[in-house]
Parts: C-alpha cells; sequence; structure tokens
C-alpha cells in the first residue's frame, strides 16, 4: 500500500497517477466480472448468484487489505471502539447499498445506459459537497469540465447505435441509485478520513459489505455452480482490484477536494470499454476514432476541473 508520509498526495501529478491506477483496475473488473460468470457459470439473469459472486469479492477484497496492510505496518490493524458505526455505515452504502442497487438495475437495463448513468457518480460527487455539505467552492469551470468528461462517456458507449429514453425504477433508476450511493461514499470516506485512517475503514467496510453481501444471495438462493482454477484466479484478482484502488481512492479523498479526486471516475467507463475490447473481443470502436475522441473529451473534462482547484 501507500507510504502516506514519503508522497505528496495533493500534487497535481501524483493524483494524476494514483486515480488513473485505480480507474485502470476499475477498467479491468469489467471484462473480469464477465469472465468469472464464465468460468464460475453463473447465468445472466441470475441476479442473487451474482449478488453472491460479488459479496465473495469484497469479503476476499476486505482479508487482502487488512492482511497486507497489517503486514506492511508490522502490527494488526484493528478500527478502535468509534470507528465501527462508521465503518457499518460506510459498508451499507459503498460496498451493500451501491452493487445490490447495480447488479438488480443492470438486469433491467441495458449496458450502455448502465454505463452512462453510472458516470453521473462523478457529478453527485461534485454537487453533494457544494451545494448541500457547503465543503467545497461549486465554479462553472468545474461543471464545464463535468460536462466536457461526461460527454466523453457517452460518446464512447453510444457506438453509433442510439439509445432510447425508456425508464424502469428497477434498471435505470437503480443504476442512479447506485451512482448516487457511490457519490455519498465519497463524501463520507472525505469526512471519516479525516479522523480514520483510510485503509481500516476501507478493509473493514469490504469485510463487512461482503459478508452482507454473502447473506443476501445465499437468502436469495444464489450459487456457485462451477468452481474451476480459472474461476478462483479472477475473484482473486477482483478482490486484488478492490483491496488496492479502493484503498488508494480513500487515501487521495483525504488529502483532496472530492471533485479533485472524483472527475477521474470519467475515465473508468473508457478504461473499461478499451479492456473489454482488448480482452473480449466485444467492439473495435476502442481503438478507433470514437475511442480517441472519447479519451481527448474525458482528459480535457479532468483538465477543467482540476485547474479550477
Amino acid at each position: 500500500m501507500i507510504n502516506e508520509k514519503n508522497i505528496n498526495l495533493t500534487n497535481r501529478f501524483v493524483v494524476c497517477m494514483l486515480a488513473m491506477i485505480c480507474c485502470i483496475l476499475w477498467g479491468s473488473a469489467f471484462p473480469s466480472i464477465k469472465l468469472g460468470y464464465r468460468f464460475f457459470h453463473i447465468p445472466s439473469d441470475a441476479i442473487t448468484s451474482q449478488i453472491l459472486f460479488a459479496g465473495m469479492r469484497f469479503f476476499l477484497a476486505g482479508i487482502l487489505t487488512i492482511l497486507f496492510s497489517s503486514l506492511l505496518n508490522k502490527k494488526y490493524l484493528v478500527p478502535k471502539k468509534s470507528s465501527f458505526p462508521k465503518i457499518v455505515r460506510l459498508s451499507l452504502v459503498q460496498t451493500v447499498a451501491q452493487y445490490i442497487f447495480f447488479y438488480v438495475g443492470l438486469a433491467h437495463t441495458t449496458g450502455v445506459k448502465s454505463s452512462i448513468i453510472t458516470a453521473s457518480n462523478v457529478f453527485l460527487a461534485l454537487l453533494i459537497p457544494s451545494l448541500i455539505l457547503k465543503q467545497e467552492k461549486l465554479t462553472l469551470l468545474k461543471i464545464a469540465g463535468c460536462i466536457i468528461g461526461f460527454s466523453g462517456v457517452v460518446f464512447i458507449n453510444l457506438n453509433g447505435a442510439g439509445i432510447d429514453l425508456t425508464m424502469k425504477w428497477n434498471g435505470e433508476g437503480f443504476i442512479f441509485l447506485s451512482a448516487l450511493s457511490y457519490a455519498c461514499s465519497s463524501v463520507m470516506i472525505k469526512s471519516y478520513s479525516k479522523h480514520e485512517n483510510p485503509v481500516i475503514l476501507s478493509g473493514y467496510q469490504f469485510f463487512l459489505g461482503g459478508f452482507i453481501m454473502i447473506l443476501c444471495g445465499l437468502l436469495g438462493h444464489g450459487k456457485i455452480p462451477v468452481f474451476s482454477f480459472s474461476g478462483v484466479f479472477i475473484l482473486f484478482y477482483l478482490a486484488f482490484v478492490s483491496a488496492v484502488a479502493y484503498t488508494i481512492w480513500a487515501i487521495l479523498l483525504k488529502y483532496n477536494p472530492v471533485g479533485k479526486v472524483a472527475v477521474y471516475g470519467f475515465m473508468n467507463p473508457v478504461c473499461g470499454v478499451t479492456l473489454s475490447a482488448f480482452f473480449l473481443q466485444e467492439s473495435s470502436q476502442a481503438f478507433g476514432i470514437t475511442g480517441i475522441i472519447s479519451l481527448l473529451l474525458v482528459c480535457a473534462g479532468i483538465f477543467m476541473v482540476n485547474k479550477s482547484e
């Protein structure tokens, strides 16, 4: 993990590099999850089995985060008694609510719509601390940067197929609630990490959130039909992605305004489409003019938001 004492975590170049590592890792999760479903023989409509799979991923991510951080600190990291209520609230919002809403919503809408609506979490993460909590200043440059970055996400997902305007409460509605949960969790991490170790918060909230999701999956009769070496490898990789990316993200949020970090979230779908195209041969758009224009728009949006800080 990151040694906070030896790195200037407010430096724009450092923030950019670390945030991009997170986005690449999260982007790799898109094809990895699909491969996991394939290796474990989980059908696309088996929502409770998918929630069980996600719960196993985050439960393992919690163990890995706590274990690695304890080894680096040469002592077992245990949260303070006063930290438990924060860990519970964070796990319910960041892990349980976000991913249950996401998996159920994804089953009732298209991947294109899901990707675009999910990208709205950047707007929400910017607006909540600025307009509701009055913690950060909202500027025209920030708003313009978010709009330009968001247009890049829309551009790479449309792929010339267009998008209909139908809305379902358990489809697009749940995807939006997932995005809202993510945005709220970013603000919570920013607030809690003022007095808490963000690594401890991440590790234990993953552990608890994953356990709750496993229970939800099992109570809904979810199951993992087939265990294989490939499936277990993917499961450990996804746990590694969550453990590393969310921990780095939490540390960045501790030292920087939420908007300055959250805007890099526009890179997630770009990385996801690009890596899916490479590993799953799903689309050629990521390597053509569409991908280049989308990347330029997202980068321009990120630059504008950071310029306003």
